[in-house]
C-alpha cells in the first residue's frame, strides 16, 4: 500500500464517527454482506459514511492491508476497526453495537 492510500484511509477512518468501507453505497449496496452492515446501522438509526470500495481499486486492496482483515464491508467505529458482517450481526444481537456506537457518537 501507498503511503498516499495509506493516508486516504487514514483520514477516512479518522474523519467519520462511522464508516464502513463496503461495495457499494449506503443507497445501493452491492452484495449481501455489505447489505446486512447497511441494515443494521440503519436500523439503529445513527449517522454513518460508507466508501464504495468497487469505484477505487487501490481503496478496495488498501483496506485490507490497513486493518489487517481479508474481506468487505469492513466497519470502523470512532477510528477503531470493528470488523465485517458477521461481527456486526454478532454484537448487535448482543447489544454491544448499540453501545459502542452512543459512545462514539457522544465523543
Amino acid at each position: 500500500m501507498t503511503p498516499e492510500i495509506q493516508n486516504r484511509i487514514d483520514n477516512l477512518v479518522k474523519q467519520n464517527k462511522i464508516v464502513v468501507f463496503m461495495k457499494g453505497t449506503k443507497l445501493m449496496p452491492q452484495c449481501g454482506f455489505s447489505n446486512n452492515v447497511v441494515q443494521i446501522l440503519n436500523t439503529l438509526g445513527v449517522p454513518f459514511e460508507t466508501v464504495d470500495v468497487l469505484s477505487d481499486y487501490d481503496i478496495r486492496q488498501g483496506i485490507k492491508e490497513y486493518s489487517n482483515w481479508p474481506t468487505i464491508p469492513q466497519v470502523y467505529i470512532n477510528g477503531e476497526f470493528i470488523g465485517g458482517s458477521d461481527i456486526m450481526i454478532e454484537l448487535y444481537q448482543k447489544g454491544e453495537l448499540q453501545q459502542k456506537v452512543e459512545v462514539a457518537l457522544a465523543s
